[in-house]
């Protein structure tokens, strides 16, 4: 008897590939390449809540405010910061 995997049978599964990032200076690894701001708030052990703004880090440029909707590309390295949700009361 033959017991050899069939021809389209994976050998090994491929191991999805790692992202490392940085969120408040703490290091975390994701596996998916695209990920949402809400998605983000949720990787730390506390995830963030709403009382925080989340930040990309833009090396030599102006940090991007990350909205919960909005699509982040991630690569090896990226940066994020939260800070104070600011809340702008009227100038009176």
């Amino acid at each position: 008897m033959n017991h050899a995997a069939p021809a389209n049978a994976p050998k090994d599964a491929p191991k999805p590939h790692e992202f490392h990032i940085q969120i408040d200076r703490a290091h975390f690894t994701v596996t998916q390449s695209q990920l949402t701001g809400a998605q983000i708030r949720q990787i730390p052990p506390t995830p963030i809540g709403p009382d925080r703004d989340l930040f990309e880090v833009v090396p030599g440029g102006t940090d991007l405010k990350i909205a919960n909707d909005q699509v982040v590309e991630i690569r090896d390295g990226k940066r994020f910061f939260t800070a104070p949700a600011q809340i702008n009361p009227g100038n009176n």
